[in-house]
This record gives C-alpha cells, structure tokens and sequence, in this order.
C-alpha cells in the first residue's frame, strides 16, 4: 500500500450512501494505528473565515477507511492531531 499523502482527495460514502469528497489534511499514527484527518473539499475551497470541521478516519492494513468507534479512541487522536498542528504552527 502507498501512504497516504497530505493533499489526496478521496471519494467516502456516509450512512446514507452519499458520496462525498475529503481531503486529507494530516495523517498520524496513535498507538501503533494510522489515522488520517480530513475535511470536506467544498469546505475547504470555499474561501471563508469559518473552521471547517474535521473527521478522523482508521485506516486499516489494505488502506481502507473505517469509522473511529470509541469516544476514548477520538479522543487520542483529536488530541494527536492537536499537537501536530501546534508544533507546526510553530515552525
């Protein structure tokens, strides 16, 4: 499998079936398991002020994305994530 790069769009499908576009915006490995961060890119490219929200997606040994399932495990990665773009911030 490739990694997954910063930048990549993706095409994922929610509960309903709907696709969506996301961007990758950050991918970190907690405790052993990789992660990717991602945002919907028609919120990205719309140029506004605004936070745009952030999902956190598993990413299992073939590559596939699957949902987070435990509060705890968001909570691990959100705060990963946290601290990656803080001490990218400043830099």
């Amino acid at each position: 499998m490739e990694p997954i790069e910063i930048g990549e769009i993706f095409t994922i499908s929610d509960e309903n079936n709907q696709e969506h576009e996301v961007e990758v915006l950050g991918v970190l490995t907690v405790e052993g398991s990789e992660y990717v961060a991602v945002g919907f890119v028609e919120e990205i490219q719309e140029d506004t002020d605004e936070d745009i929200d952030i999902y956190f997606l598993k990413v299992d040994e073939e590559g596939d994305f699957s949902a987070i399932e435990t509060d705890e495990e968001f909570d691990k990665v959100s705060s990963e994530f946290d601290q990656m773009m803080e001490e990218e911030e400043s830099n």
